[in-house]
This record gives structure tokens, C-alpha cells and sequence, in this order.
């Protein structure tokens, strides 16, 4: 990790809403951004912030999600997602998050990440496969 990952780092993603993005179980006229496209967009905002302070080997993983979904979004729209570092803790780093439409807030909370090597992570998962018998 590099010295510039610190606690204050901020980032905005804006992301549009597709048919992909969105809950299908209510019918085209109920097509919103899905809780788990959310998450998931979260998370890569997260990652892509983290990846330009990260030494070349390194990525992250998730660990926690915190998330308060509480505004629907529309097919068609778009959807700014913000993070900021809220802490870093060896390996372990701390985000805000607030997510927003062109109408309303959308969703609030809080993601934790953990700084890996890739390459011994790697190794790890063939040991836990092995065992596995995958």
C-alpha cells in the first residue's frame, strides 16, 4: 500500500441505470435498481478508489456491508454513488457511502475493504480447494 491511502479520500461514480441493474419480479412498469446491483456498484466504487493507492500485486476485498437502501431508482436513470475513506487500519479500511439520484438520496452506510496480495491470496484459496477436494 502506498502512503497516500489515507483517511479523507473521496470519490463519485455516476452510474446508469439499465434493465440489467434492476428488480424484474414487479413488472416493467416496477423496473428499479436492485439492492444487490447496489451493493455491488458500492463495492467497485470502493475498489476503484483503493486500486490507485494499492502497490502493484495488491488488491482488496470486501468484508462488511452496511447498507440503507432507501429511495427506488428508475430504469433509465442514473445514480452517483460517493465514498470516503473513513479510516485505515493496517490492511483493513474503513468507508462512508451515500448514493443519490437526480431526485432523492438513494442509499447510505458504511463498507469495509481488506488490502490483499493477490498471489498469496491465490495460494490460500488453492490450499482451502484442495482440502475441499475441488
Amino acid at each position: 500500500m502506498k502512503e497516500s491511502l489515507t483517511a479523507g479520500l473521496e470519490t463519485t461514480a455516476r452510474i446508469d441505470i439499465d434493465a440489467a441493474r434492476t428488480i424484474d419480479f414487479m413488472g416493467d412498469d416496477g423496473r428499479v435498481y436492485a439492492t444487490p446491483e447496489l451493493v455491488r456498484d458500492i463495492e467497485m466504487t470502493c475498489r476503484d478508489l483503493l486500486l490507485e493507492h494499492l502497490d502493484p500485486g495488491e488488491d482488496s476485498v470486501g468484508t462488511r456491508v452496511e447498507i440503507d437502501h432507501v429511495g427506488a431508482t428508475l430504469m433509465g436513470m442514473w445514480v452517483e454513488i460517493s465514498v470516503t475513506v473513513s479510516a485505515v487500519n493496517g490492511r483493513a479500511v474503513s468507508f462512508d457511502v451515500t448514493a443519490r439520484d437526480a431526485i432523492e438520496e438513494v442509499a447510505r452506510g458504511k463498507h469495509n475493504r481488506f488490502v490483499v496480495d493477490v498471489a498469496k491470496t491465490a495460494e490460500r484459496l488453492k490450499g482451502k480447494a484442495a482440502k475441499a477436494g475441488l
